[in-house]
């Protein structure tokens, strides 16, 4: 077994209630390393192409990483694979929290979920052993009542629970998996799948710890961490959370306001990280073993009577929720929050779908007799809530709404399409490639859709010289250009955000620029747990495979170039604010795609993956695939 693994890995196959145990070796272990790269790997090899996202043969792994449990901050991390309800195209999603830790705890490396039951189940897993139990007392129920009621019925408080809400079971197709009622995997509707699957929930308790190479090389850098939190750039999320983020992103004209049309919200204040401090936060919550404590909790009795239990809005939420919406009722925003962790809702997803409509309404696109009799107007919070309730539980308006804006527009037509903001069909994060050039290419061409945390963002190149260098990256170019070694830098650092997200590390923890932990230290610790001789190409490999491994799934699924393209409203010219008359053109786009097939190794007519570069990458089995 090597170390930090289990060295399991568990198939459930639902539709004829059988587990199996998968004992891979530890060349695996190294070429996959886990949470995305070993997702994607069981996706291609049990779902058949062009396969329904929601259909028994949909294949969904929830995957750990050698890091996972250890005590270094950043490492409590899961990931979701799965063919994307909402896009079509390969769904990716990580969560936080304690799930991660208790899970490799329990024993294994991975879950591959296969089939379908034909009633609702839950699994229960602990010190190796795992059984497949009825689920229904626990259908309908929202994420802390499924806690609170397997806690029950299992004995022990100390267990955790990841588990597709009330809209999952109704089929919302960007619905989430969530653990501790406040983690999500948010992106991409892994709730849905895992729904149709009829599995509720996963709940784990276990007493194993991975073993480790070098236990005093891994406390070392636990304690480094610890003792420079303080001085790093890290620290105002540990104090602000990722809310910290709202005044400078508004200062510089990089905040989405009224569904994209600005970069600027005037009443920004209202909703930013410092406001919440001085009103509605209760403490700071954290995962396993991590010193930052990013989590906000919040508490409030009126005007909406908020639940601590089910944690405080992040910088997104308060963004699709607020600026995109024009609301800046924070209790509002926080209760629309609430509402999306008890009931498995991406937030980002929900915030901007409700966004798009009121920019519809606003136009008079639709009407009162579209919407049910709601005023969808910008600044309405009342109605904002609503909408959250009706998505969740497909009513009203908001059984439209549960499809996504990009689907809702296909469905109503009258020019609602020219006002959809995604990529794939995923709803747009909130960071603006106006502002940050780099991430317009990274949107476009990002396996799962635009995705915010999939690459460093431009500031990064100029104001971290040292540890881009460790990466290879030496020439820093201004943030508002698109050049080559723009380009360059976008790729490099992908990579290294793909192998986080294999690794399934923490990226407010480790990564290139503002980071806790650098490049460098990242290879030490893969180092100190494995006794592996990692250096930081094999860490950029593991990257760049996850990578081609997403992209050639959906090359069988027929996404190519022509998916990888931004929303017609980014070429529009932005209104007020530092981002005044900025704007994105095709062109830009197209001339960067070129550069970044061709650095990638993909055909550049297609966006696929070349044969050789797959067989590089010790992928030649997907390369076969591909061909056949």
């Amino acid at each position: 077994m090597p170390h930090g693994y289990n060295g399991k890995i568990l198939h459930i196959h639902l539709d004829r209630m059988e587990l199996e145990v998968e004992t891979p070796p530890e060349t695996f272990y190294r070429i996959y390393a886990g949470g995305s790269a070993l997702g994607t790997y069981y996706l291609l090899k049990h779902s058949p192409a062009g396969v329904d996202a929601l259909s028994p043969e949909n294949t969904l792994t929830l995957s750990l990483s050698v890091l996972t449990g250890t005590p270094v901050s950043g490492q409590s991390r899961i990931t979701a694979t799965a063919k994307s309800p909402l896009t079509g195209a390969i769904g990716d999603s990580q969560a936080g929290g304690f799930f991660p830790a208790e899970m490799k705890f329990a024993g294994f490396d991975a879950f591959v979920i296969h089939g379908q039951a034909e009633e609702p189940v839950y699994l229960w897993v602990k010190d190796g052993e795992a059984e497949l139990r009825p689920a229904d007392h626990l259908w309908g129920k929202t994420t802390a009542e499924v806690e609170d009621i397997l806690r029950e019925e299992l004995g022990d408080k100390k267990i955790e629970v990841i588990q597709t809400g009330i809209a999952g079971e109704n089929g919302v197709r960007y619905s989430a998996l969530m653990n501790m009622a406040t983690r999500a995997n948010g992106r991409t509707g892994m709730g849905a799948v895992m729904a149709s699957k009829r599995l509720k929930a996963i709940a784990v308790r276990g007493s194993v710890r991975p073993t480790v190479a070098d236990k005093k090389g891994l406390n070392e850098i636990a304690r480094w961490g610890a003792k420079n939190f303080p001085d790093s750039d890290v620290y105002g999320m540990g104090v602000y959370g990722t809310a910290e983020v709202i005044m400078p992103q508004n200062k510089a004209g990089g905040l989405p306001t009224f569904n994209w049309d600005s970069g600027f919200f005037e009443k920004a204040e209202a909703i930013s990280g410092q406001a919440m401090s001085e009103t509605i936060l209760k403490e700071r919550d954290t995962c396993y073993a991590c010193t930052v404590r990013c989590k906000r909790v919040v508490e409030a009795e009126t005007p909406y009577k908020l639940d601590p239990r089910y944690g405080g809005p992040e910088y997104e939420t308060l963004s699709t929720f607020g600026s995109y919406c024009g609301i800046d009722d924070l209790e509002a925003i926080a209760y629309a929050s609430e509402l999306c962790n008890a009931y498995g809702i991406d937030t980002i997803s929900c915030g901007a779908t409700i966004a798009w409509a009121m920019d519809c309404f606003e136009q008079g696109l639709i009407t009162t007799e579209d919407t049910g009799g709601l005023e969808l107007r910008y600044g309405n919070a009342e109605a904002m809530v609503t909408l959250v309730e009706q998505i969740a539980r497909r009513q009203g308006f908001g059984d439209l709404l549960a499809e996504g804006s990009a689907r809702a527009a296909e469905q109503i037509g009258r020019g609602t399409e020219d006002l959809v903001v995604t990529v794939k069909k995923q709803e747009l994060p909130a960071h603006m490639p106006q502002v940050k050039r780099s991430l317009g290419l990274i949107y476009a061409v990002n396996p799962f859709g635009a995705d915010h945390q999939s690459s460093e963002h431009d500031p990064g190149y100029k104001y971290y010289p040292e540890r881009m260098a460790m990466i290879g990256l030496t020439d820093p170019q201004p943030t508002k250009v698109l050049n080559e070694e723009k380009v360059h830098f976008a790729l490099v650092t992908e990579y290294l955000y793909s192998a986080l997200d294999s690794y399934n590390l923490c990226q407010f923890v480790f990564g290139p620029a503002w980071h806790l932990y650098g490049p460098d230290q990242m290879v030490e610790t893969i180092r100190a747990i494995t006794g592996w001789d990692v250096d930081m190409d094999e860490v950029l490999t593991v990257g760049q495979r996850r990578l081609n491994l997403m992209r050639a799934f959906n090359a069988r699924e027929g996404f190519g170039r022509e998916e990888d393209k931004l929303p017609k409203k980014l070429s529009k010219a932005l209104v007020g604010g530092r981002s005044d008359g900025l704007f994105v053109t095709e062109e830009e786009i197209e001339q960067a795609k070129d550069w970044y097939y061709a650095e990638a190794g993909w055909d550049v007519a297609t966006g696929a993956p070349k044969a050789e570069t797959l067989e590089s990458l010790s992928l030649g089995w997907v390369a076969e695939l591909l061909a056949a």
